[in-house]
């Protein structure tokens, strides 16, 4: 029998005798009283080349997380659905693309530049903002570096951040893994999170679920939000 703890997309992959080293970390998951919804990088970008395997989009577009990104969809709006009837505040990120706030000369890594692409970062329309939602543009991996993100949460007096986006690896685990150290009680919906690698998709999960963060199934999030109504 699964443990309700580990029943999760890792299973295949996370052997035995691993899952016995973190079993210290087996605790009830849940969501605090005040919650807000944090989308990461749910942008055009992602999505580029469409719902093909990666290993072929990535020939012509390299930051494309391809299928991944087009399986998260459906779960993705029935998740902000859940979160906008609950009442809760909802914050984006995405890049910030203005030419005067980000110095050319640094350059951590050698992505390729997008050129003229301006509609690159332009959140998905499938939940694009309304009125009241916050974006918050940003120049490194997580949400919170440099951004005025912990002071919007802080002013809401949000004790729950439910994250979704991509990539887990990346902008989605610095953003947890901070918004952790700022703490605030973090939690992933497993389905609305994905990357361009299954493998480290499904690492990076375990990793922050027995660490950082509760990694919750998205139906369990929908029907905890589903008992809350806006105030």
């Amino acid at each position: 029998m699964v443990d309700p703890f580990e029943d999760h997309c890792w299973q295949d992959l996370i052997p035995a005798e691993i899952l016995d080293l973190y079993k210290h970390y087996k605790r009830d998951l849940y969501i605090g009283p005040s919650a807000a919804l944090l989308a990461i990088d749910l942008y055009e970008l992602a999505y580029e080349g469409g719902p093909r395997p990666v290993a072929e989009v990535a020939k012509d577009y390299p930051s494309s997380c391809g299928i991944h990104a087009w399986t998260a969809i459906e779960p993705t709006k029935k998740l902000f659905a859940a979160a906008r009837a609950a009442g809760l505040p909802i914050f984006y990120t995405t890049g910030d693309t203005r030419e005067a706030s980000k110095p050319a000369a640094i350059k951590a890594t050698n992505r390729r530049s997008l050129g003229d692409r301006s509609n690159a970062y332009d959140i998905r329309p499938e939940w694009a903002p309304q009125q009241g939602d916050v974006v918050i543009t940003k120049q490194r991996a997580s949400g919170f570096y440099g951004t005025p993100l912990l002071a919007h949460l802080t002013q809401l007096r949000i004790d729950t951040v439910i994250v979704i986006g991509e990539s887990t690896s990346g902008c989605v685990r610095a953003t947890t893994v901070d918004g952790y150290s700022n703490g605030f009680h973090m939690v992933m919906a497993e389905e609305c999170c994905f990357d361009r690698s299954e493998i480290s998709h499904k690492v990076n999960l375990f990793d922050l679920h027995h660490k950082y963060a509760d990694v919750m199934k998205t139906n369990e999030i929908l029907t905890e939000l589903s008992g809350r109504s806006k105030t």
